[in-house]
Order: structure tokens, then C-alpha cells, then sequence
């Protein structure tokens, strides 16, 4: 028998549960459809299993340093077995309270595939839904007023180096290794490969990363891509920028053996394992938008400002419409197209005002626009950076590189970007995304009273140092 709903959710991660939570906050009656665990790949193969061994590899690095604390230890080692079973234990403990949360706002789950299928005796409309369930149990079918495509992506891959599992691998693999490598190679550089970089070379394996840009992070500030370069070659991690991978090079016995052209020149890299991180794929083939008009474009589902498709009913959030493929990116597209879909007249996302992050050790974090990109868009730009070194705090938690970094705009004061490399800048980065959205100006952070002795000085010094002010500089 056909179920009918106000809502109905093609995908259970963080876009997709967060959708379903304001829907059902909205009176909407609403059903998530999710073929594997409900979290979906932050949750279960992203955001919170790489940051928990991240988390590992900066307590074994920093235990192997504990001298400098006056901390004296026998030899440290690192169980990776009990580092993979915390990070189970983290996530098991997220998944249960995703379930509550379902049963707490009264939201039907259908463990399944789903699939929208065109007009029908269900619906003159394209929308029904059919769920293949996962126990083998008869297609249930879902009759929703609107539809929300959260269905997430998943690593993309180059032709010659598919992934196996055993010698070449994606993130996704690589985050249950039994045990760790004595050597990898990455190929990309971008935000998941640094990160990756980081964590294994913080546990002591041989890293070398393999970037086709001209430098690692090339999405970010070139000042702090710079100062992540300097900082990752500190490790000891092999950097090779300007290179074309050969994947017809590729030899995969009791380890891999790759080339790549770097500089007109052909070089050779050995290792145990290869770890692919070139970008994620929408995860768009099967889920029934042939019965649709939903149109797309270069791989992503196309939609406006509220996130509706061509079909006005069919809406599409997260990381299958491209742009920020962030976790907090698709939470907040679920809500606006839920606050959409329920007639609340919500205020479209402003991307450029997105915090982003990198958790590798040492941590990055940004919002606004490089200083790159505000000169090619003709503005004249006044620049203030300030060191952690100077910051007592830094000292304290001995991590002390990096620094902050503040562009503004010469004529209107607007701030126009803030970007900050070292310790813990995840967690500083969102006083300058409020900075931002309340269109503050340089002047009313630095006459923001930070706490003495805390790392978010550096954030009123570097404010203070955009006028040329800076106490401590």
C-alpha cells in the first residue's frame, strides 16, 4: 500500500537528516529514504572517522615530542587497532543519536534505494518514489507532495587508476586500514589529500603527494598555501607540484611503482599503497531523473536559489549540485529548501560568507576571498597578518607556526577575506564568519577585547595590523 507524505527525502546524511529534522519541526510529514547508514559519508566515511584518527596521529606526534613539556616517556608507539576501534566507537556513538533524533521528530525511515519514478496511476506528476528494501521485502511506494535529492557523492576516480582496495586506494578505503603502510603516495593535494598527508606522516609513514597544480591547497590563499608547503615539507612529507600522473605507469606488486611528468621530465615513485584524492563524483546514476526534467549539468543537478529543480516539487541540496561540497553547506541548503517547500520566504545562502576548514596538523581555515581574488576583481586591497609566534598562548601549546591573516578592501574598509593557518584555527574561524555576515570592518574586531592569553589574538592583532596597528608585531 502507497504511503503518502508530505515530504520525502532521497538520502540520509547530513543534508539530508538535518532537511527532515526542520521539516518535522515545520508540522511536515516527512520520510528519509538511505540505502546504508543513516549519516551518510561524513558521518560514516568522511568528516568524523578522518577526524578521529587525525585526532590520533596529533596525540602519538605529540607524545613523541613530550620532552619539550618536561614530560619525560618511555618509547611511544601507536596501536592502530585500538585507534580504528575508538574511531568506530565515535561513530557508532553519532549514528545511535541520529536514529534518536529520527524517532524524536516522528520521521519515517525506509532503509532502502529509492528511485523517482515518472507520472503514474500514483501521481499525474513525476515523484513517486519506489524503495528497494534492503531486507528484500516487497518495493514499498512513497507518495510525496515534494521531493529533496540529498543522495551525497563519492571519490572520483582517474581512468587507469581505479581503485582495488589493496594497493590503490580512496579515502573511503583507506579508512579502515588494518594497519598502517610504511609508505604512500597521494595523488592530489587539494583539502583531502593534505589532510591525509598529514595524518599518516603524523604516524610516521612515508608520505609523498603528487599535485597537478602548482602548489598544494591551490584553492586557497596562495600566502597560506605557501606556509602549509613549508610546514608539510617540516614533516618530512615529499612534495611534487606541477606533476601529471602516468597512470599507465601503474605497477601494483608487493607495492606500486607510478611516474609522472614534473617539469617536462619523467620521475618515478614507489611506495606500499596509493591513495587516489582527485575530487567527489554526484552520486546522480539510478536514482530515476530520466523520468524527470531535472537538468544537469557537468555532472551535478541544477538548481535556483532555493534549491528547486526544473520539476518546481523536486528540490536538490549537498554536495550533488557541486559548488561548497561541505557537511555545514548541505545542512543549510536542507533547511532553506525545507523552509522553501513550508512557504517561510527564507533568505538564500550567501557562499561567499561559508566558512571552510582543513584539519590537518597544522589546521586551516578560511571565508571571504583570497587575496588573489580580490585584486582580479579590481579591488584595491590592505592587507594585516599577524604570527602565532607571537602569541602567548601558541608558545603555551607549543604550536606556534602560522598566522592570520586579514584582507580588506582600501576604500570601504569592508572586510573581504580572513585565512589562518596553525593551531586550532577550525575552531577560531567562525568570529570572522560573524565578522563578516554582521559586515563588520577591521576597526570593531581589533576593539573586540580578546581574552589574555588565548589564540584568538592573533585575530585582534592581525585586525589591528590592517591599519599598520598591531601591539605585538
Amino acid at each position: 500500500m502507497a504511503q503518502e507524505y508530505d515530504l520525502v527525502i532521497l538520502g540520509g546524511g547530513t543534508g539530508g537528516y538535518v532537511a527532515a529534522i526542520r521539516a518535522s519541526q515545520l508540522g511536515l510529514k516527512t520520510a528519509i529514504v538511505e540505502k546504508g547508514k543513516l549519516g551518510g559519508t561524513c558521518l560514516h566515511k568522511g568528516c568524523i572517522p578522518s577526524k578521529a584518527l587525525l585526532r590520533s596521529a596529533e596525540v602519538y606526534a605529540t607524545a613523541k615530542r613530550s620532552e619539550d613539556f618536561g614530560v619525560l616517556t618511555k618509547e611511544v608507539s601507536v596501536d592502530f587497532g585500538k585507534v580504528q576501534e575508538r574511531k568506530n566507537k565515535i561513530v557508532e556513538q553519532l549514528h545511535k543519536g541520529v536514529q534518536h533524533l529520527m524517532k524524536q521528530g516522528k520521521i519515517d525511515v525506509y532503509e532502502g534505494y529509492g528511485r523517482i519514478l515518472g507520472p503514474s496511476i500514483f501521481s499525474p506528476m513525476p515523484g513517486t518514489i519506489s524503495v528497494e528494501m534492503n531486507n528484500g521485502s516487497e518495493n514499498e511506494m512513497l507518495i510525496p507532495k515534494n521531493v529533496i535529492i540529498a543522495t551525497g557523492s563519492r571519490p572520483r576516480t582517474l581512468p587507469g587508476l581505479e581503485i582495488d582496495g589493496e594497493y590503490v586506494m580512496s579515502s573511503d578505503e583507506a579508512l579502515n586500514l588494518e594497519t598502517l603502510p610504511n609508505s604512500i603516495i597521494i595523488v592530489g593535494g587539494g583539502v583531502i589529500g593534505i589532510e591525509w598527508a598529514s595524518m599518516l606522516s603524523d604516524f610516521g609513514v612515508d608520505v609523498t603527494v603528487i599535485e597537478y597544480a602548482d602548489r598544494i591547497i591551490p584553492t586557497e590563499d596562495h600566502e597560506i598555501s605557501k606556509e602549509m608547503q613549508r610546514l608539510m615539507k617540516k614533516k618530512g612529507v615529499k612534495l611534487v607540484t606541477g606533476a601529471k600522473v602516468l597512470p599507465e605507469t601503474l605497477v601494483k606488486e608487493n607495492g606500486v611503482i607510478i611516474s609522472a611528468e614534473v617539469k617536462g621530465t619523467v620521475q618515478e615513485f614507489k611506495a606500499d599503497k596509493l591513495l587516489v584524492s582527485v575530487g567527489r563524483q554526484a552520486n546522480i546514476e539510478s536514482i530515476g531523473l530520466e523520468n524527470t526534467d531535472i537538468q544537469v549539468e557537468k555532472g551535478f543537478i541544477v538548481t535556483n536559489e532555493f534549491f528547486q529543480t526544473k520539476e518546481s516539487h523536486i528540490y536538490a541540496i549537498g554536495d550533488v549540485i557541486g559548488g561548497l561540497q561541505l557537511a555545514h553547506v548541505a545542512s543549510h541548503e536542507g533547511i532553506v529548501a525545507v523552509e522553501h517547500i513550508a512557504g517561510k520566504n527564507p533568505a538564500p545562502i550567501q557562499y561567499h560568507l561559508v566558512s571552510r576548514c582543513i584539519y590537518s596538523n597544522p589546521e586551516v581555515s578560511s571565508v571571504g576571498i583570497t587575496e588573489e581574488q580580490a585584486k582580479e576583481k579590481g579591488h584595491k586591497v590592505k592587507v594585516g597578518k599577524f604570527s602565532f609566534r607571537a602569541i602567548g598562548k601558541a608558545l603555551v601549546f607549543g604550536e606556534s607556526d602560522g598566522f592570520v591573516k586579514i584582507i580588506a578592501d582600501q576604500e570601504t574598509d569592508d572586510i573581504l577575506g580572513v585565512h589562518m593557518i596553525g593551531p586550532h584555527v577550525t575552531d577560531m574561524i567562525s568570529e570572522a564568519g560573524l565578522a563578516m555576515v554582521l559586515d563588520a570592518v577591521p576597526w570593531e574586531i581589533a576593539h573586540t577585547i580578546h581574552p589574555h592569553p588565548t589564540l584568538s589574538e592573533a585575530i585582534g592583532e592581525a585586525a589591528l595590523a590592517v591599519d599598520g596597528k598591531a601591539l605585538h608585531a
